[in-house]
């Protein structure tokens, strides 16, 4: 029953827009059934990170990665899996763009530091060749910890379908300020972010968790085409609504 009706969900929800195609679903339904090839994934999926307990990880969104603990952004969905849950996910949703990738597309995946290990072994066990992992910068603006270290840094894991294509060469440190209003989705990603990292792919991006579609503003600033799946009703209409007005 919860197949079909994720099928039926995925078939009932879809816009073809300029420079992108954009469906409503959960993306271990909806994979299957795009046609492909992607040039590479460029991703931030749900961490399932705020909180070391069962009571932790039910709480929101909100609570878990906000400082105020309050937002005028609904919470995203899919964030309460623990670890062993996360990585057999994570590899289900990875082999599936595996199939969908190029030879040498790349898999570009937003991770913290708790999931950061898994997040490396779902990438091996999908079937990428895993190249690294690169940082995120926050800048001093980051949250601060008292007694300990500032939580400046996010982390990209990154690997390819085969060997790598391409003559371009990325830093592997990126010192971005995070958004510090005018948020479209609680912990969205910075535009420019996004930007340096789509310049990286080739011509045909996929985002299995699009979100406020801000990797489809990038990839579609550049001249690439943009596909995005994303669960949630809210964050599927704000990325219609953000896409078709080019409010970046």
């Amino acid at each position: 029953m919860a197949i079909r009706n994720r099928k039926s969900l995925f078939n009932n929800q879809h816009i073809e827009l300029p420079g992108a195609n954009l469906y409503r679903g959960d993306c271990l339904a909806v994979l299957p059934g795009l046609p492909g090839p992607f040039d590479a994934v460029v991703t931030d999926p749900p961490y399932s990170s705020g909180g070391q307990s069962k009571g932790d990880r039910a709480r929101s969104t909100g609570e878990k990665y906000l400082n105020s603990g309050a937002s005028k952004h609904p919470d995203f969905l899919g964030d309460t899996k623990d670890q062993r849950a996360y990585l057999h996910w994570s590899a289900l949703w990875m082999g599936l763009c595996f199939e969908r990738l190029a030879q040498g597309g790349l898999m570009i995946v937003f991770s913290d530091w708790r999931q950061l290990p898994v997040t490396t072994d779902a990438m091996q066990a999908a079937g990428f060749t895993w190249r690294g992992i690169a940082v995120w910068d926050k800048t001093g603006g980051a949250r601060p910890y008292k007694g300990g270290f500032r939580s400046q840094a996010e982390y990209i894991v990154w690997g390819s379908k085969g060997a790598l294509h391409g003559e371009r060469y990325s830093p592997g440190v990126f010192r971005v300020n995070p958004l510090a209003g005018g948020k479209l989705h609680q912990v969205g990603k910075p535009l420019p972010l996004m930007e340096y990292l789509v310049a990286v792919c080739g011509p045909r991006i996929l985002d299995p968790f699009m979100g406020s579609a801000t990797t489809g503003m990038a990839a579609i600033g550049q001249g690439k085409y943009f596909t995005g799946i994303e669960a949630s009703r809210h964050y599927y209409q704000v990325a219609i609504d953000r896409i078709k007005g080019g409010r970046k």
